[in-house]
């Protein structure tokens, strides 16, 4: 009796199987359900945590799984971006002059993507992809056209514009990482230039090419591309209008 009764104590120390049905469902897998785990993953540890394996724990599914709805990382990361750029105001009622709202989005570009070390050097080399990303383009087409700019130089222009704002996010997030060099490491390279093998250097000396702020440099910077497409605009033939 004694082996018998513990016998079937032990029998009923076994814990019982959880039946998967008694689980709640998980929600379904979609692009957007896929963006918002990596939001969210990307605001918790930064974009560098952000991978395809990661976000498949998160969603509680395989990596495979998601490969349905998301290419690989680099159209994650596009996606991603044109998520960011939906933070951006993007409209424009034609009052406000179109030279301070050109430079006002550039600017508010640059500042979204420098927020995000990651995701500023992903869009280096990545062309966000989705609506917010078209409303940009049209929103600089449109100040474009206001100035003036036929359509080809505006295309070019407008390129040439989002390449140095997403530079110098790249750069500016970069800098602010622990890892990421200070400003006086480049003032101590500039300042060892030799009178003797780098005379222009010498004389000009190390501030001017590091005084002001990321803000005002790329203002700076944006003031003379415009200008530049501007001028390009005006050189470019005109088509023959009979």
């Amino acid at each position: 009796m004694f082996v018998t009764i513990n016998h079937y104590a032990g029998r009923m120390a076994r814990p019982e199987p959880i039946s998967r049905r008694d689980r709640p469902a998980k929600p379904p897998l979609s692009r957007a359900a896929i963006l918002d785990a990596a939001v969210a993953i990307v605001r918790q540890d930064g974009a560098a945590a952000l991978t395809m394996r990661r976000l498949a724990t998160e969603l509680d599914t395989g990596p495979a799984s998601l490969y349905v709805y998301v290419r690989n990382t680099t159209e994650l990361n596009a996606l991603l971006i044109d998520r960011y750029l939906s933070e951006l105001d993007l409209s424009w009622d034609g009052r406000e002059e179109w030279r301070e709202r050109l430079q006002r989005v550039v600017d508010d570009y640059a500042a979204l993507l420098a927020s995000q070390p990651g995701l500023a050097a992903a869009a280096l080399t990545t062309w966000p992809d989705g609506p917010h990303y078209l409303d940009l383009l049209e929103l600089l087409m449109r100040l474009l056209d206001a100035a003036g700019v036929d359509t080809e130089t505006a295309a070019r222009g407008i390129d040439l514009l989002l390449q140095h704002a997403t530079a110098s996010a790249a750069e500016w997030a970069a800098r602010a990482t622990p890892a990421g060099q200070d400003l006086a490491d480049l003032t101590e390279t500039l300042d060892a230039a030799s009178a003797d093998r780098h005379p222009s250097l010498h004389r000009a000396g190390s501030a001017v090419f590091t005084s002001g702020t990321p803000e005002e440099r790329t203002r700076w910077a944006t003031t003379a591309i415009v200008q530049g497409i501007l001028a390009q605009a005006r050189d470019r033939p005109r088509p023959f209008r009979p």
